[in-house]
C-alpha cells in the first residue's frame, strides 16, 4: 500500500547538494538511497515521475530513468501498478531497529541504562496495586498520587505547581503529539528549532502544521553574549512575522546540540510569544541532566507562560513509558477530551512505580551526573585522539554531543559505520529539510567499553569512507 507521494519540489529540497562528482545518475541514486535508509523518505512513498523530477533538477529524463533503475536493482525502489515508483527498504519495514542477533552496537539512541534500583521500586509499586484493582483501570489524566508527586517536583525546582495543572501521558512523545493536536489547526504555523528532536517535528507535521525553523546555536559556537542575542532576536522575529500558533523548544541541553537558553533568553522569547498569542511548549525531558552547567536555571514556565513536557524516560529508563504535561487547567481539560480517540490512559502500574521514584529524584540525578560526566570525558578524549580534525564541543549536560565533521559526509559515514557493527544517527535526521550533513550526534550516555568500541568502528568507517564506495546495506534504528 502506498502511504504518501513525494512531489518533485519536495524531493529536490531533500536532495540538497547531491552532485559530488562521478556520474549524475549514480550520485542521484545514492542520495535517494541514503534518504530512504535515513528515514527522511519513508518506505512506501511514491517518488515523482521521471519527467517531472528531471525538469526540477535540470537533468535529462534518461539520467533520472537510469537512477531509478539502479535503485530498483538495489531493492530500494519498486514499480507498483497504478502507483509508479515506490520506495522500499531491504529486509524490514522502515524505522525498525536492527535485531539484536545481528551484533550491532546501537548508538542511534541517546538514552541511559535503567536505574540499578528500578526492580526494587517496581516491587513497591506492585504492592500498591491492589488498592487500584476495584476500578476499571482506565486513567486518562493520571493517578492523584502521581500528579501530586510531579507537582511537588516542579515546586522543589522553583515553579509552584498544583496537581490540577498536571496530566500524565504515555511518555513525552505522546505528550508532544497530544499538544500538537490540541494547539494546531491544519495549515497553522509552528515554530521549531533547527536542528531539533525529529519525532517532535514529525508530530507537528502530522497535526497539519507548517514549520517555521529558527537556528539553535550550540553553546560551543557562541563567542560571547552577542551570539545569544542574535539567536533570541531570530526567535522574536520569527514569532512576530509568522505568528505561529505553537512553538516547540528544548530550552535545556537541547537535542542534539546540547545548547541551553539563558534566563534572559527565556524571558524575551516568552514575552514575544505572549504578544502574538503563541503557545510555547518546552520539552524538559533532559532539563535535569546537568553535569556542570554554570548558574542555576528555573523551568521555562517560571519566566512566562509556557506549557511544559516531562518524562522519566531519560532519567529513570526509556522502558518506563510515563510522561506528563504541565499546563493551566483549561488546557488540561481540553487535552483530556482529545485523548480518548488515541488511547484510554496511562498504565496504572507504571504510574505507581514512578510515584515511588519521584521522591528519590535528587539521588537519581546525582547518579546520572556521575555517569554522564564519565561518559562525556571519555568520548571527548577518544575523539580528540582519533579524530583531531573533528570539532567536538564540550557539553555541560544532556545526553549527546553534536560533532562538526568538517565535511558534508554524515549520512555516508553513518552508512559506512554499519559495515563495522555500529548504528549512529546522521546529522540530517535532526533537520527538517535534509540539512546538517556536516554534523553527527554521538551519545555520551554509554559505558566506557561501548563508547570505545563505537569510536573504533567510527575510525574504521572514516578511514574507508573516501577509499571505497559506500556499500548497499543496513537498517535504520529509531532515533530518540
Amino acid at each position: 500500500m502506498v502511504d504518501a507521494q513525494l512531489s518533485a519540489r519536495t524531493l529536490t529540497a531533500l536532495l540538497g547538494e547531491w552532485r559530488e562528482g562521478g556520474s549524475a545518475y549514480t550520485a542521484l541514486a545514492d542520495r535517494i538511497r541514503l534518504l530512504t535508509i535515513d528515514g527522511r523518505i519513508p518506505v512506501d512513498t511514491r517518488l515523482p515521475a521521471e519527467r517531472e523530477l528531471a525538469e526540477h533538477l535540470g537533468l535529462s529524463r534518461t539520467t533520472v530513468t537510469a537512477a531509478y533503475r539502479q535503485l530498483r536493482e538495489l531493492g530500494f525502489l519498486q514499480s507498483v501498478r497504478g502507483s509508479g515508483s515506490v520506495t522500499r527498504l531491504q529486509g524490514t519495514p522502515a524505522m525498525l531497529s536492527v535485531p539484536g542477533d545481528r551484533g550491532y552496537l546501537d548508538l542511534s539512541k541517546a538514552a541511559m541504562p535503567a536505574l540499578p534500583w528500578l526492580v526494587e521500586a517496581s516491587r513497591r509499586g506492585v504492592e500498591e496495586l491492589p488498592r487500584h484493582l476495584g476500578g476499571a483501570g482506565f486513567d486518562p489524566i493520571g493517578t492523584p498520587e502521581l500528579r501530586a508527586a510531579i507537582a511537588e517536583r516542579y515546586t522543589a525546582r522553583g515553579l509552584p505547581t498544583a496537581p490540577e495543572q498536571i496530566m500524565v501521558t504515555i511518555g513525552a512523545q505522546h505528550a508532544i503529539a497530544l499538544l500538537s493536536r490540541a494547539l494546531i489547526g491544519r495549515g497553522d504555523r509552528a515554530l521549531i528549532e533547527q536542528p531539533t528532536y525529529p519525532h517532535a517535528y514529525e508530530a507537528l507535521r502530522a497535526a497539519g502544521a507548517r514549520l517555521v525553523p529558527v537556528s539553535a546555536i550550540p553553546d560551543s559556537q557562541r563567542a560571547d553574549a552577542a551570539d545569544s542575542a542574535v539567536e533570541t532576536a531570530a526567535f522574536e522575529q520569527a514569532i512576530r512575522q509568522a505568528n505561529p500558533a505553537m512553538g516547540y523548544l528544548m530550552p535545556d541541553f537541547h537535542n542534539p546540540t546540547g545548547r541551553s537558553l539563558a534566563p534572559e533568553q527565556r524571558e524575551r522569547i516568552l514575552a514575544a510569544a505572549a504578544r502574538q498569542g503563541t503557545v510555547i511548549v518546552a520539552d524538559e525531558t533532559t532539563a535535569e541532566l546537568d553535569i556542570d552547567r554554570v548558574g542555576s536555571v528555573l523551568p521555562m514556565a517560571a519566566y512566562g507562560d509556557a506549557v511544559l513536557v516531562g518524562s522519566v524516560g531519560k532519567t529513570v529508563w526509556g522502558g518506563l513509558r510515563v510522561g506528563w504535561i504541565r499546563a493551566e487547567r483549561p488546557l488540561i481539560r481540553k487535552l483530556v477530551g482529545l485523548r480518548a480517540p488515541g488511547d484510554l490512559g496511562t498504565p496504572i502500574l507504571e504510574q505507581l512505580i514512578v510515584t515511588e521514584l519521584l521522591p528519590e529524584m535528587p539521588r537519581i540525578l546525582e547518579l546520572r551526573r556521575e555517569q554522564l560526566r564519565a561518559g562525556r570525558d571519555h568520548i571527548e578524549q577518544l575523539l580528540a585522539s582519533r579524530f583531531p580534525e573533528w570539532d567536538v564541543p564540550h557539553v555541560h549536560g544532556g545526553l549527546a554531543t553534536w560533532i562538526n565533521l568538517g565535511s558534508p559526509v554524515s549520512s555516508q559515514l553513518a552508512l559506512a559505520a554499519r559495515n563495522h557493527g555500529l548504528l549512529i544517527a546522521a546529522g540530517p535526521r535532526f533537520g527538517i529539510d535534509g540539512a546538517f550533513e556536516r554534523f553527527l550526534r554521538l551519545p555520551i550516555s554509554y559505558s566506557a567499553e561501548e563508547t570505545t568500541r563505537a569510536v573504533d568502528a567510527l575510525a574504521l568507517a572514516w578511514g574507508s569512507l573516501l577509499r571505497h564506495p559506500v556499500p548497499d546495506t543496513g537498517y535504520l534504528a529509531d532515533v530518540v
